[in-house]
């Protein structure tokens, strides 16, 4: 993993993110809204931001969104969509930059597994504290998380096919270090044209290692749900945990 830093998958990957990534973020974009409808007032705060998948129809519904992410050329992507420039983004790494408005938020959020491209336990829990300190009390910290499912990689690794096209094929491959609880993958796009490599590093945390940075941030978990839908967690594929900041106890 040499010279990788934050901003590496948004800067190697912005150009073919979209057309990867096409999974419909209406359902997140919904149970965001509703959350913050049911919180105290105030703006919100995405990690991540990306292209704009989740930012862009989540301010078209009026919300006071603001931005945070590692990657210009996601950020580019993202500016040259309707309602892109609107945005304000703070460029940085989301374990410790503070947003440039200076705000406190009602929600900070980050979706589609981003959180996990923090790529240590330290990072990962600077971030926790990161987003606690920018939160009003009552306000929400929402994480989308896969979960962890080591039993696919035999002798940890593995080789998947992802699209099989005519005239192309995409693969990804990946290494699982379970001492440092990584995956190392690249995707790899065979075609016509030639080929392309787009990595992929991920530091994966189970559900209550991510409760116990909660605790260590001050933040209460709230709800556990298997999805946007808001099913039951069955601990497995992706889910979505909200975290609290409680108000501070009454003077005595």
């Amino acid at each position: 993993m040499e010279d990788h830093g934050p901003e590496t998958y948004g800067e190697l990957n912005a150009d073919v993110y979209d057309e990867w990534h096409t999974h419909d973020p209406t359902e997140a974009v919904d149970f965001l809204a509703d959350l913050i409808a049911d919180g105290p007032p105030g703006p919100v705060l995405e990690l991540a931001v990306g292209t704009g998948r989740v930012t862009l129809p989540l301010a078209a519904r009026g919300v006071d969104l603001h931005g945070i992410d590692a990657s210009e050329a996601m950020v580019a992507r993202m500016r040259a969509k309707p309602g892109g420039e609107e945005i304000p983004v703070t460029i940085g790494d989301m374990a410790d930059v503070a947003p440039d408005s200076g705000d406190r938020f009602a929600m900070v959020f980050v979706v589609f597994s981003t959180f996990f491209f923090l790529m240590t336990q330290e990072e990962q829990v600077r971030c926790f504290a990161n987003a606690a300190e920018r939160l009003v009390p009552g306000g929400r910290f929402v994480l989308e998380c896969p979960m962890p499912d080591v039993a696919r990689y035999g002798r940890n690794q593995a080789v998947e096919a992802l699209q099989v096209g005519l005239g192309h094929v995409r693969l990804i491959a990946v290494r699982h270090d379970p001492v440092e609880q990584r995956f190392e993958g690249q995707h790899v796009l065979i075609s016509a044209e030639g080929f392309r490599l787009a990595p992929a590093f991920m530091r994966y945390a189970w559900p209550s290692e991510l409760d116990l940075m909660a605790r260590l941030a001050g933040l209460e978990r709230r709800d556990r749900w298997g999805g946007w839908r808001r099913e039951p967690f069955r601990a497995e594929g992706m889910y979505v945990t909200v975290y609290e900041k409680p108000a501070p106890p009454p003077p005595s």
